[in-house]
């Protein structure tokens, strides 16, 4: 049996799993509600709402494939595991919510030029009850992201607030019909139900680009963190260092550092991880030690021994 990392690289999150189950069917039966709502009544707000509906319960799929892979643990060729999917889940989604609503913006305007009857009590009956259904999903996947920090239940939660104001959306658009006999509120209310779900789809793609990127996650200052290793007894210089982020909440840091030799090397190692867990709660870090003169990395190395050198030549009182 082989040891692929001393920390387990999996998720068990037993909460999201629940709230996930009980949001994917309470979704699937309410779009099968609104597309035929939508049909009857010839409503293009409603309709589009149902489409954004659609790509809920596709998001929703993925995010469960995507918690039930990260409970499996690394293998020989996945040494990380499974948690990566959770982004590569997330970015699809939020690439879904921006399709979407491209797709709403093109039949809005063709529905200004070419207005169209509407059923405008059927219309307000299906988003009155949508609107109850997503403020109940709005709340549970709120309450799940308080316990378990998670993308996949982010880009969720963002789908939903798009369904919670569009289903407000396509209630004004009803009773605006009702009043004033205006048909185009219809496509007005669309259009601007497919701008909210656009900027929601943007938020969660950049998230999981920046994740998929290996970029510094944001709630770090890497300057701070390099500067917090160096204040390690025995560590003299830092360089080389990474922090990038697996999937969310599961942070790795790389770093080489040089180090004064009459200290104990596992000393210092030990001293650095308890300041990164404590400090950052970044508890997988790989910490290369190394001696500027064996490993002087170029003119860095040699840099750096000239810089000591000179710090440690005593300074002429006469001068």
């Amino acid at each position: 049996m082989y040891d692929y990392h001393h920390l387990g690289h999996v998720k068990e999150q037993s909460k999201s799993k629940k709230t996930l189950w009980l949001t994917l069917i309470l979704t699937l039966f309410f779009t099968i509600v609104e597309i035929i709502g939508g049909l009857l009544s010839n409503s293009l707000a409603l309709l589009s709402d149902s489409a954004h509906m659609i790509s809920d319960v596709l998001a929703l799929g993925l995010s469960m494939i995507a918690i039930y892979l990260a409970t499996h643990p690394p293998n020989a060729r996945f040494t990380f595991g499974y948690l990566r999917f959770e982004i590569v889940a997330s970015f699809l989604n939020g690439l879904a919510l921006a399709i979407i609503s491209v797709g709403i913006f093109v039949e809005g305007i063709t529905r200004f030029i070419n207005p169209q009857p509407i059923d405008f009590k059927l219309m307000l009956v299906i988003s009155s009850i949508g609107l109850v259904v997503n403020i109940v999903l709005t709340v549970i996947l709120s309450r799940s992201m308080k316990e378990e920090n998670n993308l996949n239940i982010q880009s969720a939660l963002w789908h939903f607030i798009g369904d919670l104001l569009s289903s407000v959306g396509v209630i004004v658009s009803a009773i605006l019909i009702y009043f004033t006999q205006l048909q185009w509120f219809d496509p007005l209310i669309s259009i601007c139900i497919g701008a909210i779900i656009f900027m929601g789809g943007l938020k969660i793609i950049k998230a999981s680009y920046l994740i998929l990127m290996e970029s510094v996650p944001t709630q770090f200052n890497l300057d701070e963190v390099r500067a917090a290793i160096g204040q390690v007894e025995g560590v003299e210089d830092v360089h080389e260092m990474h922090l990038w982020a697996i999937s969310s909440d599961h942070y790795s840091l790389t770093a080489h550092v040089f180090i004064n030799e009459n200290i104990q090397p596992f000393c210092i190692i030990l001293a650095i991880n308890e300041t990164l867990k404590e400090q950052y709660g970044i508890t997988h870090s790989t910490i290369q030690m190394e001696n500027a003169n064996i490993h002087p990395h170029g003119e860095y190395g040699k840099q750096f021994l000239l810089h000591r050198e000179e710090d440690k030549e005593p300074s002429n009182p006469l001068l």
